[in-house]
């Protein structure tokens, strides 16, 4: 028998979102190590607001907001406010009731911006990591770096000689001018991007196109593959070698620590520091370098050298998680500090699923 659709508009509902999610779904575990960080935050969150005023909206939504912009590959605030009004798994990850209304983009923008300013996502990374250390899930012995390409949200056209004003249109008042850059010497040290002044022309080896763009720079534990710190630098040439120290140096280490890295790493200068440090370098020999790899058979004989030199490569699942779901192939956002925020929080995101999945397989 067919049943007849009875359309009611208005209704009263004694569901919670809660209710409507499925207990195994992978958002719930996720959730419950969120909240975990967030508590622990809260202290730093009195720190951020007045006492007085209207309230804002809650720094814990907030950022439970930004994760699922990241985890679903929202593109826009625009979007993700759309997907908060209907979307019943986006309000309970959040803490939204049915009734409870979503917040205007711009509104959202605003609020976002005060949680940049403060180094959230650095205390949020921590805080996922001392849980990912409760869990022992890190080795603290053995590590990889490396290094990837951020591209700027700036256009070529915007890369300009430092002396001259910013040309937004052409001599026809076109918003969208033909530019020729043919035969013009465009370098880093006599032009810049007049939209993003932190952005640097660069490529990353012979036969490629050179585009504005930032470096981020990532070090691995070995152990499961999880990132325990992130980095965003200006692009240049010694970019990841001095990323790969600073990284190094604010890391807590136990007295035998190996370095896996790719040959782009391979200098004497690097090797000396990170020797310096008390830290093994296991990275890939240059043999094809002027005057030679900095790496001798010292290193190269122990069996550990080449288990750094098997697990390095994970690193790039870190990168290509972030560039593909998480959409730091290319930055919406303008300056170094605001990319290393979001670089930083992309990076705690990605450690979040890795863990979910680590600690959900069978023993």
């Amino acid at each position: 028998m067919r049943g007849n659709e009875e359309i009611q508009e208005e209704i009263f509902s004694y569901i919670t979102p809660a209710q409507r999610v499925p207990q195994s779904h992978p958002l719930r575990p996720i959730r419950k190590m969120v909240d975990d960080a967030l508590q622990q935050l809260s202290p730093q969150f009195d720190a951020m607001y007045s006492e007085t005023g209207r309230p804002s909206i809650p720094p814990e939504q907030l950022l439970r907001a930004l994760l699922l912009q990241l985890l679903y590959t929202v593109r826009s605030e625009r979007m993700l406010m759309e997907q908060l009004n209907y979307n019943l798994l986006f309000r309970w990850f959040v803490g939204l009731m049915m009734d409870d209304e979503v917040w205007d983009a711009t509104v959202f923008t605003k609020n976002r911006d005060r949680l940049m300013e403060a180094d959230v996502a650095r205390l949020f990374f921590e805080k996922v990591l001392q849980q990912a250390r409760r869990s022992h899930l890190l080795s603290n012995e053995h590590f990889t770096v490396d290094g990837t390409l951020i591209e700027a949200w700036a256009g070529q056209k915007s890369f300009q000689k430092k002396t001259e004003k910013h040309k937004r249109g052409g001599p026809d008042g076109q918003s969208n001018p033909t530019v020729d850059f043919r035969g013009e010497k465009r370098r880093n040290d006599t032009h810049e991007s007049k939209t993003d002044p932190d952005a640097r022309l660069f490529r990353k080896g012979r036969n490629l196109t050179s585009y504005l763009c930032y470096m981020g720079h990532i070090l691995m534990d070995n152990r499961h593959g999880l990132a325990t710190d992130a980095l965003v630098t200006i692009a240049g040439g010694s970019a990841e070698r001095d990323a790969a120290l600073t990284m190094l140096k604010r890391r807590k280490r136990k007295s035998l620590v190996t370095l896996g890295a790719d040959k782009g790493y391979d200098t004497r200068g690097f090797v000396a520091s990170v020797r310096e440090l008390g830290v093994t370098p296991h990275v890939t020999q240059n043999v094809e370098r002027l005057g030679g790899t900095a790496i001798d058979a010292r290193t190269v004989r122990h069996a550990g050298y080449q288990i750094s030199q098997n697990k390095r490569k994970r690193v790039e699942e870190i990168f290509g998680w972030m560039k593909t779901v998480a959409a730091m192939r290319k930055t919406r956002h303008r300056g170094r500090d605001k990319v290393d925020w979001v670089f930083t929080f992309a990076a705690a995101a990605y450690n979040l699923i890795r863990m979910r999945n680590i600690l959900a397989e069978p023993a």
